[in-house]
């Protein structure tokens, strides 16, 4: 009996270790993951609509299911019986009804769930995917946006084949500026239109024509007779491709008047609850890098147009008025951290929500949504380090937002997770406060030496901040210290800190990166002999720039770069982006320009062993830009590989399966030169 009562106490002791070991975040790992987004909270502020995403490991793919819970965090519930996808969840202005769009075997639909009694239908039968749902004031209409397709350009007539015969297909003609976008490839003639339908059903009926695209937010008017919309429709519209106005249409007619005219971005309309204003976003095109979006006000009509909140110095985005009509609600970051705001009508801004994103589980991008009902009560997506996005509710007396999903727990909450640590530093260049964040392996042991990783962040008009990371978690789980900055350029800074880049890039972002490492090494995080470089897109471009200005790296991964401005802006799907606002002039006006800021020009100092990567349908930053560099490093005996990713656009890390393929390489590529790998 003694013997049996030490086995069992030995077996519960071992299962206590057991369970107080956690393992590392692991591969797999990710497909177990989910994270809200969209959440649209009832007008009465009740109850929340959001969309629950996962990873779906035999799909290969995202999936996304509607759900609805109260805002207290109870009665947590899967909208509809349907596996299927389901997005863009709006509530009825009365809160009786949520309108959304979702897959079928025909293509995406418009459906209708009816709270009281749970059911839900079909209302449309559309050729192409609805966008943009928006319901009338009175709640008996929908608008949505959606393609309508028009006949390619024909040059010239062959005779028609015989019966049977085998000949190869006509040409693809196209004789648009944009005809091509990364991740869809060849894009059919057609433009966006606008278009309503009773909101019980019914034929859907065109309300714009014209060669012109009509999409992006939409507005009714307060009598439900007019809406409001941004497009671009000037005459050379494709050649001005920054400019948009905003619109009116008049529901029964037609007929549409231009409510702003100026060069630049005027979009996301949103009329106020009394009907006389119209809140919107934009700038003047002052033709540079970076520009931050300002709140503005106009009547109705159009007239006495004027900017709110003028000297607020960061990008606002997704608006939305108060229920009194004297105030915006925004969604702003600042210093890598999402917000949500409050600007009033005499330019008084009031942050309300800190920690808004985490609804990109790969890198920690900015990105995430909110809603507000009538009473101030705010819905939104908040993440922190430690998880992706869960739904945050802000009660509109409360003083602080309560977390009432936890999607992952049952996951994250048996796995040790790298922390991750905020750092700030001096720029080299010229002084300036640089901002980045370190994440440390789990259990990491401040006595031990572990390698170092930079990862660059893409863009560079972008922001990585304190969000949850796939990647970066796998990298810490490798044994990596991972150290991610928001150089110059990088947005949540100001607009004149992230213009640095204009006719300078890469520049002394550069110096940013490097003042970063040399500043980590200063803290004993990092060691000059252990130091490693990766990133992707124009975190790819800064980290080839950086092994061609100097070799203290032991190995790089070069992921989807652009190496030459030349070719690239040439080539791209975004081809006739750059001109003037990146680089003065075209690439054949500027050569030497173009040339000067191409990490090919510094290939010849590369000695770092160095793995360059690109998705193979990459339209961004195509694989003959990963090419030049693998290929000149072939010639000049560098060791080098190439890694071509099947199926994978420019986010190559879109599928799952990919997104480990990305991390898997790089760790594997960095191993062969870690000292403490070769020690073994």
């Amino acid at each position: 009996m003694m013997n049996t009562f030490f086995r069992l106490l030995f077996l519960v002791c071992a299962v206590q270790v057991t369970v107080a070991q956690k393992q590392s975040f692991s591969y797999l790992d990710i497909f177990d993951l989910q994270y809200v987004s969209d959440p649209q909270i009832s007008p009465d502020g009740e109850w929340v609509v959001y969309r629950r995403m996962g990873l779906d490991i035999m799909k290969d793919a995202e999936t996304g299911n509607l759900w609805l819970i109260k805002a207290d965090g109870s009665q947590n519930q899967k909208l509809t019986s349907r596996e299927v996808n389901e997005s863009s969840p709006r509530w009825s202005p009365s809160g009786d009804r949520i309108v959304f769009a979702s897959s079928t075997d025909e293509g995406s639909e418009i459906f209708m769930y009816w709270v009281a009694s749970g059911r839900v239908a079909k209302l449309t039968q559309l050729p192409f995917s609805p966008s943009s749902l928006t319901w009338s004031p009175d709640g008996t209409q929908l608008a949505f946006s959606m393609n309508v397709p028009q006949a390619p350009p024909v040059i010239a007539k062959i005779p028609a084949k015989p019966k049977g015969a085998k000949w190869q297909d006509t040409p693809r003609i196209t004789d648009r500026v944009y005809h091509e976008a990364d991740g869809r490839g060849y894009i059919a003639p057609g433009f966006n239109h606008i278009f309503t339908i009773p909101a019980n059903g019914g034929a859907p009926r065109q309300i714009t024509s014209g060669d012109w695209h009509h999409r992006g937010n939409l507005s009714w008017g307060k009598d439900g007779s007019t809406i409001y919309f941004s497009a671009n429709r000037v005459d050379d519209w494709e050649y001005r491709f920054r400019n948009s106005e905003i619109y009116s249409v008049n529901v029964e007619t037609g007929e549409i008047t231009a409510l702003t005219d100026r060069d630049g971005p005027d979009h996301d309309p949103q009329v106020s609850p009394d009907g006389k204003s119209i809140a919107y976003v934009g700038y003047e095109d002052k033709v540079q890098a970076y520009q931050t979006r300002k709140l503005h006000i106009m009547d109705i009509d159009g007239n006495n147009k004027r900017v709110v909140a003028e000297d607020f110095d960061r990008s606002i985005a997704d608006i939305q008025w108060n229920a009194k009509g004297d105030g915006v609600y925004v969604y702003y970051d600042d210093k890598g951290n999402g917000k949500v705001g409050l600007i009033s009508l005499n330019g008084k801004i009031t942050k309300l929500v800190d920690n808004v994103g985490g609804t990109t589980l790969g890198r920690p991008y900015s990105g995430g949504s909110y809603s507000v009902s009538n009473n101030g009560t705010i819905a939104y997506t908040q993440t922190r380090p430690e998880y992706p996005s869960d739904l945050a509710i802000l009660g509109s007396k409360a003083k602080n937002p309560v977390r009432v999903t936890r999607l992952n727990d049952a996951l994250l909450n048996y796995r040790e997770l790298g922390r991750v640590e905020g750092v700030w530093y001096k720029s080299s260049a010229d002084g300036r406060d640089i901002q980045g964040w370190v994440v440390y392996p789990p259990n990491y042991d401040p006595n031990k030496k572990y390698p170092f990783m930079v990862e660059n962040h893409g863009g560079p008009i972008a922001n990585y901040g304190d969000r949850f990371s796939t990647e970066m978690q796998l990298f810490a789980a490798a044994g990596y210290v991972v150290f991610y900055p928001n150089p110059r350029g990088s947005t949540s800074y100001g607009e004149e800190f992230g213009n640095l880049l204009y006719n300078n890039y890469p520049g002394e972002d550069y110096n940013d990166v490097m003042d970063g490492v040399d500043h980590c090494i200063q803290k004993g995080i990092a060691h000059e002999d252990q130091l490693f470089v990766t990133g992707g897109s124009a975190g790819g471009i800064m980290s080839a720039w950086m092994i061609g200005k100097n070799n203290r790296f032991e190995a790089a991964a070069v992921i989807k770069p652009v190496m030459n401005w030349i070719s690239k802006t040439l080539t791209a799907d975004n081809y006739f982006y750059y001109f003037d606002h990146r680089y003065p002039g075209q690439p054949w006006e500027n050569f030497e320009g173009y040339w000067k800021f191409s990490p090919i020009s510094l290939v010849g100092n590369v000695q770092t062993p160095t793995m360059v990567m690109v998705g193979m349908e990459d339209l961004r930053t195509p694989p003959s830009e990963a090419k030049q560099l693998y290929h000149a490093l072939k010639l000049r005996k560098i060791e080098t590989v190439l890694v071509e990713v099947p199926g994978a656009s420019h986010g190559i890390a879109g599928k799952p399966s990919n997104l480990m393929t990305k991390v898997a390489h790089i760790v594997a590529w960095f191993d062969k030169y870690r000292t403490d790998k070769k020690n073994e």
